[in-house]
């Protein structure tokens, strides 16, 4: 008679109450993370007409992408220096500097009454927000048993959900009064006194600053061949997967909002239904597809997801575009829209840490991070150019096809599923 199979333990079984408070912990941040960059998409037209002075679409438009570029370029500086840091004098106080830095810039923002006010504040804010996901994630990677970590670093990202809902319940509730939505970005700096009690700095990190190891050299990162190729193949990755968030995922309102124009609605009213649909709608599928690429991750490896996601992207955008006819249809096909563009941003928190040695493993991630938002902020100003000279459906589609860049750059990268992180 056979012996009957035991059931294999649930991937948490091992994981103890000090690591799941690391990853709350973690979630949190990246939240607010998230809250920050969201809310200036959200508020950002009655924050121009009221700084401009004008309603003229043009200009807003014009200082709306000027400001997203400058929110790119400092979170990549943000993200190199802060990951580099992280490496260097540990995770603990590199984490409750970049707290610091977007929670109080953001705060400031509510005394913003000029253009360049807004522009210094959002690159000082961006910067906060790409060193706190860099170390983070590198954080999450090291603290998790090897069997949990997909699933951890999966659930830290997607906790970016809960930032983008806050961000749009905060955006519906201000208004006009777009000040106050940035107000509320200070709270997080209270997440520095739970940082600065709670955690503690991970083993690896510890033996290797023991072991007087070079930390965070950006030398030793691009001087050895085998991180610089993991490198600068992850710097292409995630600029696929950020540079269609700018210019398809965030799409999701644009379109939303064309389609209740096309239908008779007034402006203000479609405004708020495009809010509604994205902020809401569209991000709980993105939710559900960040929570699932762990999962995915951890049983067919992390390229095969990446890949799913990709080509998942690939057949939706034009469904999207031009299947719709209602909003209500609209509603209805915006989750799975939002599940396959926003997907695949979970396995970077689970990929980009796997890739580096301890002694640069926040520097890699966070390298591979930024760098692809730098990279992005080309895909942001073609994709201003090409939505202005042609259809908005059409443009998303042919935008969409970034996303073919990514299975490209998949087939030179390795495969990390069931190896120890690299020591």
């Amino acid at each position: 008679m056979d012996e009957p199979q035991l059931k294999p333990a649930p991937w948490y079984a091992e994981v103890t109450g000090y690591q799941w408070l690391v990853l709350v912990i973690a979630s949190a941040g990246w939240v607010f993370d998230v809250f920050e960059g969201q809310i200036y998409a959200i508020v950002s037209g009655p924050m121009l007409t009221d700084l401009l002075r004008t309603t003229d679409a043009s200009a807003k438009d014009y200082w709306k992408e000027v400001f997203l570029a400058l929110f790119l370029l400092g979170g990549t500086f943000g993200g190199i220096l802060f990951g580099s840091l992280a490496d260097r004098f540990g995770r603990k106080p590199t984490m409750s500097v970049t707290i610091l830095f977007y929670s109080l810039f953001s705060g400031l923002t509510f005394f913003a009454t000029e253009l360049w006010h807004v522009g210094a504040l959002r690159f000082l804010v961006a910067m906060g927000v790409g060193g706190e996901w860099a170390v983070a994630a590198a954080l999450v990677a090291e603290v998790f048993p090897a069997r949990a970590r997909a699933h951890a670093s999966g659930i830290f990202h997607a906790s970016s959900v809960l930032g983008t809902w806050t961000a749009a319940l905060a955006g519906l509730w201000v208004g006009a009064q777009w000040r106050y939505a940035y107000l509320i970005g200070v709270v997080p700096a209270l997440l520095v006194l739970w940082v600065r009690s709670k955690v503690e700095e991970p083993e690896s990190w510890r033996q290797a600053e023991h072991e007087q190891k070079r930390m965070g050299s950006f030398r030793d990162l691009f001087g050895d061949w085998r991180w610089a190729r993991s490198a600068i193949l992850g710097i292409l990755l995630a600029t696929v997967g950020l540079g269609t968030f700018w210019a398809v995922t965030l799409a999701g309102q644009e379109l939303t909002r064309n389609l209740l124009v096309r239908n008779g609605a007034e402006l203000a009213v479609a405004e708020q239904g495009a809010k509604f649909a994205y902020g809401i709608v569209e991000t709980a599928g993105g939710g559900l597809g960040l929570l699932a690429f762990g999962p995915l991750a951890a049983r067919f490896g992390r390229r095969p997801t990446f890949a799913l996601m990709h080509i998942g992207a690939l057949a939706i955008v034009p469904i999207t575009c031009y299947v719709p006819q209602t909003y209500t249809q609209m509603l209805c096909i915006l989750p799975v829209y939002g599940f396959f563009t926003l997907g695949m941003h979970a396995g970077y928190a689970i990929y980009f840490p796997e890739l580096f040695p301890g002694r640069l493993r926040a520097t890699g991630t966070g390298v591979c991070f930024n760098g692809g938002r730098l990279l992005s902020a080309l895909a942001l100003w073609i994709s201003g150019i090409v939505k202005r000279s042609m259809d908005l459906r059409l443009a998303v589609c042919l935008l969409s096809s970034l996303f073919l860049v990514g299975l490209v750059v998949l087939c030179f990268l390795p495969e990390t599923r069931g190896r120890p992180l690299p020591e």
